[in-house]
C-alpha cells in the first residue's frame, strides 16, 4: 500500500506538465524584450551613413555633417517707400439728416433706400392742404388791406385839393396822411404773411439737400411728423468723393508739414483690415490744428475719389501715407532678418558654402523689403528660409523653393538641377 505523500505527488504531475509550455513562452518573450532595450550600441559609422547610437541621426541637428538645406536671396538695389502707418475710419465728405421743416402727415416717400440721390431730388411729400388754406387766408387779408390803402390814398388826394381851396382844415389832411401810412404798413405785413405761407407750403415737398447715398428710412408714410423730430426721415451721405480720418505720432508731424508747406502733396493709401487688399488711393486733405496731448498724435484727413464705392462710411481701414521714396538703395527681404541680443542680423553665405551671422542696420520697411544702411552690399546672398536650423559657421546647401513646394515633386538641392543626395 502506497503512502499518502506518494499519492499526492503522483496526482500533481499532470498539472505541472500542462504549465511548462506557458512558462516557457513567457520566458522567451521577456528575454526578447530585455535584449531589445539593453543591447549594446553599435560602433559609430558601422552602417556607413554616419549614424550614432543612442541619439538622433547626424548629431544635434539630426543631420550630422550634412549641409543644412536653405533658401537664399540675392541682395539687390531697389526702391523703398517711406510710409507712415496709421489706423483710420472712413468719413463721408458731407452727411445730412433730412428732417421735415413743417408738421404734418407724411403722404409718400419718393426715394429708394440705399440708392444714390441727386441734389434737389424729391424725397417725401407732406399733406399740403392745410398749408394751402393758410396761404389763401393770407392772400385774402392782403387784398382787403390793399383795397383800404387804395381808398385812403384817394381820400388823401381829395383832401389835398380841398385844402388848396381852403375848404378844409390842415389837421384833416394830416390825419388822412397818417391813415395812408398805417395801411401801407398793414399791406407790407400782409405781403410778408403771404410769403411765409408760400414758404411753408413749399416745405411740404422735402428734397435732397446734397447728392449722395440715401440710408434707411426712419418713418413710414401715413405717420404724423414734426419739425422737432431728431431722427428725421433719412440720412444722406456723400460717398464720392469720400474722406478718411486717421492719427499719426507727433514726431512725424514735422516731415508732414514740410511737404504741406512745399505744396508737394502726400499720397495716402487705404487698405483693408488684413492689409491684403488696396482699397483706394487718395491725397492728404487737411491736418488738424492741434495735437492730442493724451495720445501724442495729430489727426489728418485724406480724400479719395471712391468712384467704385470700395470705401463705405464708418469703415475701418489701414492707412499708409507716403512721405518719400528712396531709390537705388540696398534692400533685404524682411524674412531674412533675425533679432538677437545685439540687434538685427542676417545669415550671409560665404565662398565656402558656410553662413556667417552678420549684424545689419536697417532703414525703412516696405512690402516685405527693408532698406539696409549698414552690413550688406549688392550681390551678397542671405538665407530667407531654414533659419531655425542654422548657427554661425554652419554648412548649407541652396534648394529651389519652387521645386520643394510644387505638388508631386521631390526636393531639389544645390542649384536645383539634380535630385536628392545619394543615399537619401
Amino acid at each position: 500500500m502506497s503512502s499518502p505523500s506518494a499519492s499526492a505527488s503522483s496526482s500533481l504531475t499532470p498539472k505541472k506538465r500542462r504549465l511548462w509550455p506557458w512558462l516557457l513562452s513567457v520566458a522567451v518573450i521577456g528575454g526578447g524584450a530585455w535584449y531589445a532595450t539593453h543591447r549594446p550600441a553599435p560602433d559609430a559609422g558601422a552602417d556607413g551613413g554616419g549614424k550614432q547610437a543612442g541619439g538622433p541621426r547626424g548629431g544635434p541637428g539630426g543631420r550630422g555633417d550634412r549641409p543644412t538645406p536653405v533658401s537664399l536671396a540675392e541682395i539687390k538695389p531697389g526702391d523703398i517707400r517711406v510710409t507712415v502707418p496709421a489706423l483710420g475710419n472712413v468719413v463721408p465728405r458731407n452727411q445730412v439728416t433730412v428732417r421735415s421743416r413743417v408738421d404734418g402727415q407724411l403722404l409718400a416717400l419718393k426715394f429708394t433706400e440705399g440708392q444714390p440721390v441727386k441734389a434737389g431730388e424729391l424725397l417725401a411729400q407732406i399733406d399740403p392742404e392745410p398749408f394751402k388754406a393758410t396761404l389763401e387766408q393770407a392772400r385774402g387779408q392782403l387784398a382787403r388791406d390793399a383795397a383800404l390803402l387804395k381808398n385812403a390814398k384817394i381820400d388823401l388826394d381829395r383832401y389835398k385839393g380841398l385844402l388848396a381851396q381852403d375848404s378844409i382844415a390842415r389837421q384833416q389832411v394830416d390825419t388822412q396822411e397818417a391813415l395812408v401810412r398805417q395801411y401801407q404798413g398793414t399791406v407790407q405785413a400782409d405781403e410778408g404773411t403771404v410769403k411765409s405761407a408760400e414758404l411753408q407750403l413749399s416745405y411740404t415737398k422735402i428734397t435732397a439737400p446734397i447728392a449722395g447715398r440715401a440710408g434707411l428710412r426712419t418713418v413710414d408714410p401715413g405717420n404724423m411728423i414734426k419739425a422737432s423730430d431728431t431722427a428725421g426721415l433719412v440720412t444722406i451721405a456723400q460717398v464720392s468723393p469720400i474722406t478718411a480720418v486717421f492719427s499719426v505720432p507727433e514726431d512725424r508731424l514735422p516731415a508732414v508739414m514740410q511737404r504741406v508747406r512745399d505744396r508737394k502733396g502726400l499720397k495716402v493709401e487705404a487698405w483693408d483690415r488684413e492689409m491684403k487688399v488696396l482699397l483706394a488711393t487718395g491725397d492728404l486733405l487737411a491736418v488738424d490744428s492741434q495735437i492730442d496731448t493724451t495720445t501724442g498724435t495729430v489727426k489728418l484727413k485724406a480724400a479719395f475719389a471712391n468712384k467704385d464705392g470700395s470705401l463705405f462710411p464708418n469703415q475701418f481701414v489701414n492707412v499708409r501715407m507716403l512721405l518719400d521714396t528712396l531709390t537705388g538703395v540696398v534692400t533685404v527681404p524682411t524674412a531674412a532678418v533675425q533679432q538677437g541680443a545685439k540687434g538685427s542680423y542676417v545669415y550671409r553665405l560665404g565662398a565656402d558654402s558656410k553662413v556667417a551671422a552678420v549684424p545689419v542696420k536697417l532703414g525703412p520697411v516696405d512690402a516685405g523689403m527693408a532698406a539696409v544702411d549698414e552690413g550688406l552690399a549688392a550681390g551678397d546672398k542671405v538665407v530667407v528660409d531654414g533659419l531655425d536650423k542654422l548657427k554661425d559657421g554652419a554648412q548649407v546647401e541652396a534648394i529651389d523653393p519652387k521645386a520643394v513646394t510644387a505638388p508631386g515633386r521631390e526636393k531639389k538641392r544645390g542649384n536645383g538641377s539634380g535630385g536628392g543626395r545619394p543615399g537619401h
